[in-house]
């Protein structure tokens, strides 16, 4: 039988890994460690929740307890690592030396805020990124005990999702970042207007073009400060300006990192061995897409590998599907910024192909009626990792 494995993150990236290796070997130790609840949910849900009333405990499917019964695994919720030691193979937690003989980091991301929150307003100022972050914010609509002013800073993909969500849920959502366009790293301007334009004649109001500079209270309102002087007032704010790997245990255990992630090889090995990264912490082969196809093919290629069958991971031509239901979104991002955009359009269905100097498709996005090509176009469009 081989040694324990510890994964330390109980996010998809952390659980889908453990489901895995417990599908390959029926009794091989495992223990997770959770720094949150370690409740089993699934992420892209958090963002469809509001639209639909849903309270947190309803978004997940077992506790950490039920979880640790299902997999027959240790699951230690609310338990932080503080430090990896590489040579004795150990993990610190407060006082406590946990030996580890294999360890996978399955840490995720945390959200960057570009600007400073003041202490006055941290019970209003949020960002959501797992099951306790929701579980905070739906705590604080609720104490509002009216529909709220949500102002969501950050025009990416959670940004958009949030505010499509929070705004099919009752609540006022303004949307301001400093990009000329929604979903800048996903689609062509063109695209991004239009979908900005579906947001606005549903009633989000969407600022281009404007960095938020400040917060401050102001009486029972949080005003929102604007780089050219204006100011918004809401009731909460959300921040979805862009997430940063957490690899901060690897890089103090002298783990080699890749622009903030864990590097990693094609079998998911990092610099040490007996160390593993998967999700979004990970850069495999150079490559980090905190997408959810990505993360699950990982689990599936690491568990072979952590079971006695190395096996490297391949990433498909997967496209991103947006949930934004005011204007259906899907798109494949090309890999480098040396293409031509062809784009179609009929009103808000749009199809843009991504053409490198040869006319071969490099990727794509599609709007309205057009995301029924998806299939079709991925066929076509090269792997993200072959």
């Amino acid at each position: 039988m081989q040694g324990p494995l510890t994964i330390i993150g109980t996010g998809m990236a952390g659980i889908g890994l453990a489901r895995q290796v417990r599908a390959l070997d029926a009794h091989r130790p495992i223990t997770l460690i959770s720094a949150d609840s370690g409740d089993d949910y699934s992420k892209p849900l958090l963002s469809t929740g509001f639209a639909k009333g849903l309270a947190a405990d309803r978004l997940a499917a077992r506790s950490a307890l039920e979880l640790a019964d299902q997999l027959g695994a240790v699951v230690r919720p609310h338990t932080r690592v503080d430090a990896i030691d590489l040579a004795s193979r150990t993990l610190s937690l407060g006082q406590e030396r946990l030996p580890w003989s294999d360890l996978v980091i399955a840490t995720g991301a945390s959200p960057v805020a570009p600007f400073e929150i003041p202490d006055a307003l941290a019970g209003r100022v949020f960002s959501i990124n797992d099951l306790d972050d929701y579980r905070r914010f739906s705590a604080g609509l609720e104490a509002l005990g009216r529909p709220a002013r949500v102002a969501i800073v950050g025009l990416g993909l959670v940004g958009c999702e949030f505010a499509n969500d929070l705004h099919a849920g009752g609540h006022r959502v303004c949307l301001v970042g400093p990009e000329p366009s929604l979903l800048p790293r996903l689609l062509p301007r063109r695209l991004g207007q239009t979908l900005s334009q579906a947001f606005i004649e549903a009633g989000i109001d969407v600022i281009h073009g404007r960095l938020v500079s400040r917060l401050e209270g102001a009486g029972g309102d949080i005003g929102v400060h604007l780089d050219d002087g204006h100011e918004l007032e809401a009731d909460m704010v959300l921040v979805a300006t862009g997430l940063k790997p957490r690899s901060r245990l690897a890089r103090e255990a002298g783990i080699a990192t890749d622009n903030d992630a864990i590097a990693v090889d094609r079998y998911l090995k990092s610099s040490d061995p007996r160390v593993h990264a998967l999700g979004d912490v990970a850069s495999v082969d150079g490559v980090n897409v905190m997408y959810v196809q990505p993360l699950q093919a990982s689990a599936k290629a690491l568990a072979a590998t952590l079971c006695g069958r190395p096996t490297q991971v391949r990433y498909g031509p997967w496209p991103v599907l947006v949930k934004t239901p005011l204007l259906p979104v899907v798109a494949l991002p090309p890999m480098n910024d040396k293409v031509h955009w062809r784009i179609e359009a009929d009103g808000e269905d749009i199809s843009a192909l991504a053409e490198d100097d040869e006319g071969r498709l490099q990727g794509f996005a599609l709007t309205g009626k057009c995301v029924r090509r998806k299939v079709e176009l991925a066929r076509a469009a090269p792997p993200l990792l072959g």
